[in-house]
């Protein structure tokens, strides 16, 4: 209570470490770009790319792919690195990466973005009870309002698939 109290210490001092810590990630950045623009990156980018058709059921990302006509760069960057790098790695099966992503995203209050990787859950296995429990865990550590917003999305995500099956398929 003494620190909230007490105005002239707030906001607290940076730790020292920290503009230490934030030149040392700029650096490693800066010297990573260099590699992945001059080719590098390719087989990054066709394992992204290989990680999209695996989750969606063997189509390409429609989000991604309208991304790529206007800003390639940027769609490459997508698939070479969230998914090529990060998303192909071992330690993690898809099942347990996409349950992590729709809690972040939830919890984020990014529902277009949770509702793609709801989808891609869906398409690996994960339940509609499993994907309504992690609405029902984002009460706790993002508050009702994202809750809630993350609710009303998979409603939406569930009714477009269920329409979807009744006609040629479900929407990917």
């Amino acid at each position: 209570m003494t620190e909230i109290r007490n105005r002239a210490a707030w906001p607290p001092a940076l730790p020292p470490a920290l503009p230490w810590l934030a030149a040392a990630m700029a650096s490693a950045i800066a010297l990573s770009a260099p590699a992945f623009a001059q080719g590098a990156g390719e087989d990054r980018i066709r394992r992204g790319e290989g990680v999209i058709l695996e989750l969606n059921r063997g189509q390409p990302q429609q989000t991604l792919e309208q991304l790529r006509q206007e800003f390639p760069f940027l769609a490459d960057a997508i698939a070479g690195y969230a998914l090529g790098e990060v998303w192909d790695r071992p330690q993690l099966d898809n099942r347990t990466r996409q349950i992590a992503a729709v809690s972040a995203f939830a919890a984020l209050g990014l529902p277009d973005y949770m509702k793609i990787h709801a989808g891609y859950a869906l398409n690996i296995g994960v339940s509609e009870a499993e994907l309504k429990e992690i609405v029902y865990l984002t009460t706790v550590h993002a508050g009702f309002p994202r809750a809630i917003e993350a609710a009303q999305t998979l409603s939406e995500l569930f009714a477009e698939r269920a329409a979807g099956s009744a006609g040629a398929g479900a929407p990917r």
